[in-house]
C-alpha cells in the first residue's frame, strides 16, 4: 500500500469522460496499462498483431490474475493479410469424468471450486498456435515482457486488489478449502490480499512461461508441466490425465456472422456463445431504429436479446454435438419467427437462464500493416477452480462448472466434450475490409455487450469511446433486467410500465468490461475506445 500518500479515495470520483484514441503506427487497448504497453513493446521490436495479442494475453495473466491464467481457455478472431481466422482453443472435459462419477461423489450439480470442473486448459495452445501460424517473433521472444512484470513485480491496480479480496473471502470459505492452499501460498503469501500500489511477485509463474516459450508450449501438454498438472490433478482425486494434455490441440475454425444493415458482425461458432449475439442482431435488424434514447429502442433490444438467449442456452454446447446446425439458428426464417413473439410489452418467458459471476481478460491489437486481431481469455468466475498447481503458478479454471448433470441436456456433461463457453471476441467487417475488434468481458454479458456495441456504432453513430462509455444493460432470467445508474431514469419508468422488473446495479464490473479498435479504410487510421469501468489502457504510437 501506498503509505506515504494520502487519498481520500483510489476510485475516479467523476463521471466517464476520456475522448477515444487515434493512432497510425499500431495500438493495443485492454484492461490494464501494463499489459497494454507489453503488446505495444513487442509491435516497437518488429512484432505483428498477432505477436502483440500473445504478449499481452501473457502479461494479463500476470498482472491481473483476478481474472485470466496460464490455466484457462482462449479463443481469437485473426484479421490477417486481408484474410479472417478464428481460432477455437477451449478445452474440454478430462475423458474418465460422468455424471455418475460426479454424482457418485455426492454433487447434484458440478461443484464450482476444486479439481471436479477443471477441463483441458487451452490458453499455452492458443498462444503456440498463433505464432506458429502467423508470428513474426519466436513464442519466447513475445512472453518475455509477461515473464520481466513476474519477475520484477507489479503495483496492483484497484480494480484488481478489489477483485482479489473478493476471491479472498470467497476461497477462505469454499468447501473445497483444503483443495485450495496452493492457491493462498501462491497469491496470498502474507496471508491477505494484495492493497492497491502494492508491489506483487510471481517467481514460480515466469518460470512457467519461461518453459512454455522455450518448449513452444509442449512441457505443457507433454513435458514436465503436464506431469505436474496431472500429479495435483490425482493426488485430490480429480479426472485430468496425461492423455486429456497430449491429446488436446486447438482448432482453426471458420468464424461465423450476420449482416447488419450493411456490416458483417464476426463471432466464433459453438461451443462459443458469440451466436446468441448474432442470433438477437438477425432479430433487431427487422426493426427501424430513430434514436437511442427511446423507450421503444430499449424494450426491442430487451426482448430480442432474451429470446436469442433462451435459444442459446438450449442448444449451445460442443458443436459436434449439437442438435441444430448454425446456419438454422442464423436464417431469416428463425429471425422472423422471434420477431413475431416480440409484442408491446414484457413477455413472460422461463427464467432458465442465471448468469454467474465471471473473471474474464479481453484485448484488441492492431498492427501498421493492417493486421488486428480480436482475443480473449478467461478462467472463469474470477481465478477459475481456486486449484493451482504446485510450483508453478497455474490456476486452473473451472469451465466444467457449466456443464448440467441433467442427462436430457444439450449441455450435459460427458468426458472428452467441450462446454458451453461463455468468453467470446467479436470482429467487424464492411464490404469485405476489416472494420476491427472489439470484445466485452463477463460471463453472460458478453454477447449482449456485443450486440449493444454493434447498434451503439451502426445505428447510432457513435464512437468507440462513446460506445464503451454509454450505460449498459443486462438482462438476468425472465423480465429481470439490470440497468447501470447512469441509464435514463424517464426511460427505466417506462419500462417498468411495460412489464419489464428494471433494476439499478451499482456494481459496475457486472456490465462487462470492452475495447474496440476501428481502422479507417481509406487513410489506414487506427481510432481505439477502452474500459472506464476498470483500468483499461489504449497504448499507441
Amino acid at each position: 500500500m501506498l503509505k506515504d500518500l494520502n487519498f481520500d479515495s483510489l476510485v475516479n470520483p467523476y463521471p466517464r469522460t476520456r475522448n477515444p484514441i487515434y493512432a497510425q503506427n499500431g495500438m493495443v487497448a485492454t484492461s490494464q496499462p501494463l499489459a497494454a504497453n507489453a503488446g505495444l513493446e513487442i509491435l516497437k521490436k518488429g512484432g505483428n498483431a498477432v505477436d502483440a495479442a500473445v504478449a499481452t494475453a501473457a502479461a494479463l495473466t500476470v498482472v491481473e490474475p483476478t481474472s485470466n491464467g496460464i490455466g484457462g481457455d482462449a479463443f481469437a478472431i485473426v484479421w490477417m493479410k486481408g484474410e479472417m481466422h478464428g481460432l477455437n482453443a477451449s478445452g474440454p472435459a478430462p475423458k474418465s469424468i460422468s455424471i455418475e462419477a460426479v454424482k457418485a461423489a455426492g454433487h447434484n450439480k458440478m461443484p464450482t471450486h476444486g479439481w471436479t470442473p477443471v477441463t483441458v486448459p487451452g490458453v499455452p495452445g492458443a498462444w503456440a498456435s498463433l505464432i506458429e501460424k502467423f508470428g513474426a517473433l519466436s513464442l519466447s521472444e513475445v512472453l518475455a515482457p509477461a515473464i520481466k512484470l513476474a519477475v520484477g513485480g507489479f503495483p496492483v491496480s484497484p480494480a484488481v486488489s478489489y477483485y482479489w479480496q473478493r476471491s479472498y473471502e470467497i476461497f477462505d470459505k469454499s468447501e473445497h478449502r483444503a483443495e485450495l492452499d496452493e492457491w493462498f501460498a501462491t497469491f496470498a503469501p502474507d496471508g491477505y490480499a494484495p492493497e492497491p500500489g502494492e508491489l506483487f511477485f510471481s517467481v514460480n509463474h515466469a518460470k512457467t512461461l519461461r518453459e512454455i516459450g522455450q518448449t513452444e508450449g509442449k512441457s505443457f501438454y507433454e513435458g514436465e508441466l503436464a506431469k505436474k498438472m496431472v500429479a495435483a490433478s490425482s493426488a485430490a482425486g480429480g479426472y485430468l490425465s496425461f492423455d486429456d494434455l497430449a491429446s488436446f490441440k486447438p482448432e482453426w475454425v471458420k468464424p461465423i456472422s450476420v449482416n447488419y444493415r450493411g456490416y458483417d458482425v464476426w463471432e466464433i461458432p459453438p461451443n462459443g456463445q458469440g451466436i446468441v449475439a448474432l442470433m438477437a442482431l438477425n432479430t433487431l435488424k427487422g426493426y427501424s431504429f430513430k434514436e437511442k434514447e427511446s423507450v421503444e429502442t430499449y424494450h426491442l433490444q430487451f426482448e430480442a436479446m432474451k429470446r436469442a438467449f433462451l435459444s442459446g442456452k438450449h442448444y449451445i454446447t460442443d458443436l459436434s454435438k449439437m442438435g441444430v446446425a448454425v446456419d438454422d439458428l442464423l436464417s431469416e426464417e428463425f429471425a422472423s419467427l422471434q420477431r413475431n413473439k416480440i409484442g408491446d410489452r414484457a413477455s413472460d418467458v422461463e427464467p432458465d437462464l442465471v448468469p454467474a459471476k465471471s473473471g474474464t481478460v479481453y484485448l484488441a491489437t492492431a498492427d501498421k500493416d493492417g493486421n488486428m486481431v480480436s482475443y480473449i481469455q478467461s478462467n472463469y468466475m474470477g481465478f477459475g477452480s481456486g486449484v493451482v498447481v504446485p510450483g508453478t503458478g497455474i490456476a486452473m479454471q473451472n469451465r466444467g462448472h457449466d456443464f448440467s448433470l441433467d442427462e436430457s441436456a444439450a449441455n450435459r456433461l460427458e468426458g472428452g466434450k467441450k462446454s458451453y463457453h461463455t468468453i467470446i471476441p467479436g470482429f467487424l467487417t464492411k464490404a469485405g475490409q476489416a472494420v476491427g475488434p472489439f470484445g466485452v468481458m463477463g460471463g453472460y454479458m458478453q454477447p449482449q455487450g456485443h450486440v449493444q456495441v454493434v447498434m451503439n456504432t451502426v445505428d447510432f453513430h457513435l464512437n468507440p469511446q462513446a460506445v464503451l462509455s454509454a450505460p449498459r444493460w443486462q438482462w438476468v432470467e425472465g423480465k429481470s433486467f439490470i440497468i447501470e445508474k447512469e441509464f435514463p431514469t424517464w426511460i427505466a419508468k417506462q419500462l417498468l410500465a411495460r412489464g419489464h422488473d428494471v433494476k439499478v446495479e451499482l456494481e459496475s464490473g457486472a456490465f462487462g468490461r470492452g475495447q474496440i479498435i476501428w481502422r479507417d479504410a481509406e487513410s489506414g487510421v487506427l481510432i481505439g475506445g477502452t474500459e472506464d469501468r476498470c483500468d483499461g489502457f489504449v497504448a499507441h504510437y
